[in-house]
């Protein structure tokens, strides 16, 4: 299987290691292991995604809030990513919403 670089991956703010110590910290936990546990992935999940060869994907995020009640929004921004609007298919939208509502009422 190819490695195919996710665009989250390939941003220069990109960190996941930022964010899984400091859910291992906020939640008191003492290892990745404990960590696996609480997520219910398996080890080689959290080992892929400190490496960058897994990004942090929708149904990882929304777990990582279940078990730590920190909001999508500081997970991300835990993890680098700053985007600030995305589409369904996880890629960024154009960042000037006003724009976007003229363009689309003059049409």
């Amino acid at each position: 299987m190819a490695d195919i670089e996710h665009d989250l991956v390939g941003q220069k703010t990109y960190d996941p290691n930022a964010l899984l110590d400091t859910l291992i910290a906020r939640l008191q936990l003492k290892n990745d292991a404990a960590l696996c546990r609480l997520l219910e992935v398996g080890p080689p999940v959290i080992s892929k995604i400190r490496h960058k060869r897994l990004p942090v994907g929708s149904s990882m995020l929304i777990r990582m809030h279940e078990i730590s009640n920190l909001t999508i929004r500081e997970l991300r921004y835990l993890m680098g990513d700053r985007r600030t609007r995305y589409r369904e298919d996880g890629k960024p939208k154009s960042g000037n919403m006003a724009e976007e509502n003229y363009a689309n009422l003059n049409k």
